[in-house]
């Protein structure tokens, strides 16, 4: 019988129905705007892409924000203040566009709402690869409320970044839970699913699923946004 009272929740493609191809087209397609004047668009994404790819590599104690920039710095070869000037300025004004490739699920939102209420604790531990204000209008763009969650991962306070355990283990270490407290839900085998080698136990969303044309046979429980509202009301409350 499981014995969990925290779910821990994927953002892109599971607490947020998400067009990732059209994300991805829209959030560089407007950043490489703040930047016309200095860098071709191509060149901005490939730097912005060797810095990210530094970052989830890393396996130090430093925030990812600092491994970013860090790296972003030696990729550019010059002093960045005004670049992160100008990726504050994205985040607070164009990054809102990107809210056109969002679909909201009301079998999500309920689901939430019925965790809340039989007294699970409810958690997001989406890839901290985006600042805590980007992540906090995501939020807000599926319907929920930054409070609705006891802890979410971001940019500036986590250091690591999926699919490394060691971001699982630093957010059960902060709440101070075990393994056997948490449901991990994502829709993402390589990046989510990956809790099943620490032994945590999951459920994966296939409305939007990454990394699979079959599911594996080491993911314990999958389902649809339906699938996991009927499961979520089977729950007993705490």
């Amino acid at each position: 019988m499981s014995s969990f009272n925290t779910i821990l929740f994927d953002l892109d493609g599971t607490l947020l129905p998400i067009d990732g191809q059209a994300f991805e087209k829209i959030y560089f397609g407007n950043l490489a705007k703040q930047f016309m004047d200095v860098y071709e668009p191509k060149v901005l994404i490939q730097l912005i892409w060797g810095a990210t790819k530094k970052m989830v590599k890393d396996t130090s104690d430093r925030t990812n924000e600092q491994v970013f920039m860090e790296n972003l710095e030696k990729l550019v070869g010059s002093d960045i203040t005004w670049m992160k000037e100008r990726f504050a300025r994205f985040y607070e004004t164009d990054f809102d566009q990107l809210r056109t490739a969002v679909t909201p699920n009301e079998n999500v939102l309920e689901a939430v709402r019925i965790l809340k209420e039989k007294g699970y604790q409810c958690v997001i531990v989406t890839n901290p690869m985006f600042p805590k204000l980007a992540i906090e209008k995501r939020i807000a763009w599926t319907g929920l409320n930054r409070d609705d969650f006891s802890y979410v991962t971001s940019f500036e306070k986590n250091t690591a970044c999926k699919p490394q355990l060691k971001l699982y283990e630093e957010v059960l270490s902060e709440l101070g839970l075990q393994v056997e407290d948490c449901l991990m839900v994502g829709n993402d085998i390589e990046e989510d699913m990956v809790v099943a080698k620490i032994g945590m136990d999951h459920y994966l969303i296939t409305d939007h699923v990454m990394q699979a044309d079959v599911i594996p046979d080491f993911v314990k429980r999958s389902g649809d946004y339906v699938d996991f509202l009927n499961f979520v009301k089977e729950l007993k409350p705490l």
